[in-house]
């Protein structure tokens, strides 16, 4: 028994050096063609779900939207996705978004999350960011569905407007708090 729970241990610890030295890497790269793909479905869908949603996107100045990010973790985690900014329904970048977390936690599950960027200060900084933290910076605001229903283009008033959807797995919880989105350049 004592074996098992050092083995475990040890993998708990390794796996946290890990995330910690590199942070969280995808199994296989997406490429940008995949990125655009997934984030259209994953935005059409929100907007299906959402109209707050879709009325913010008429007014933003741009969307970042992660259609999939992927987290696990036992008592360390972590979590992965990639993106797609885009203007005026445009990709004009993409972004990776990476956090490590510990805790009580077990488990892992999926989510898809998008920020509707309202002022152009806010995305001004996330364009001079080499790697930006959500909760440093600008204020992001996260949208449940009771703000979603009283959220109106008039009442926005806050910089970055989050909503996260599509929540699949078997974790308690999605957090922004920490996560780090970082410019990348994936294949064509």
């Amino acid at each position: 028994m004592l074996r098992l729970k050092r083995a475990g241990t040890s993998f708990v610890f390794a796996a946290a050096l890990a995330l910690l030295a590199g942070g969280p890497t995808p199994l296989a790269a997406a490429s940008a063609a995949d990125i655009d793909r997934d984030a259209s479905a994953a935005l059409a869908k929100l907007y299906r779900g959402s109209p707050a949603a879709k009325r913010l996107a008429e007014k933003a100045v741009a969307v970042l939207i992660f259609p999939s990010v992927v987290k696990g973790g036992l008592i360390v985690g972590g979590q992965y996705g990639d993106g797609a900014l885009r203007k005026r329904g445009k990709t004009v970048g993409y972004y990776s978004t990476a956090a490590v977390s510990y805790g009580l936690q077990a488990g892992a599950q999926s989510f898809g999350y998008a920020l509707f960027f309202m002022t152009d200060s806010a995305l001004k900084y996330l364009d001079r960011s080499e790697g930006w933290e959500i909760g440093v910076g600008p204020s992001v605001v996260v949208v449940d569905q009771g703000m979603a229903k009283t959220l109106t283009t008039t009442t926005a008033q806050d910089d970055i407007y989050a909503f996260i959807f599509g929540q699949k797995g078997l974790m308690a919880g999605v957090g922004l708090q920490g996560s780090k989105i970082t410019r990348i350049q994936p294949d064509r």
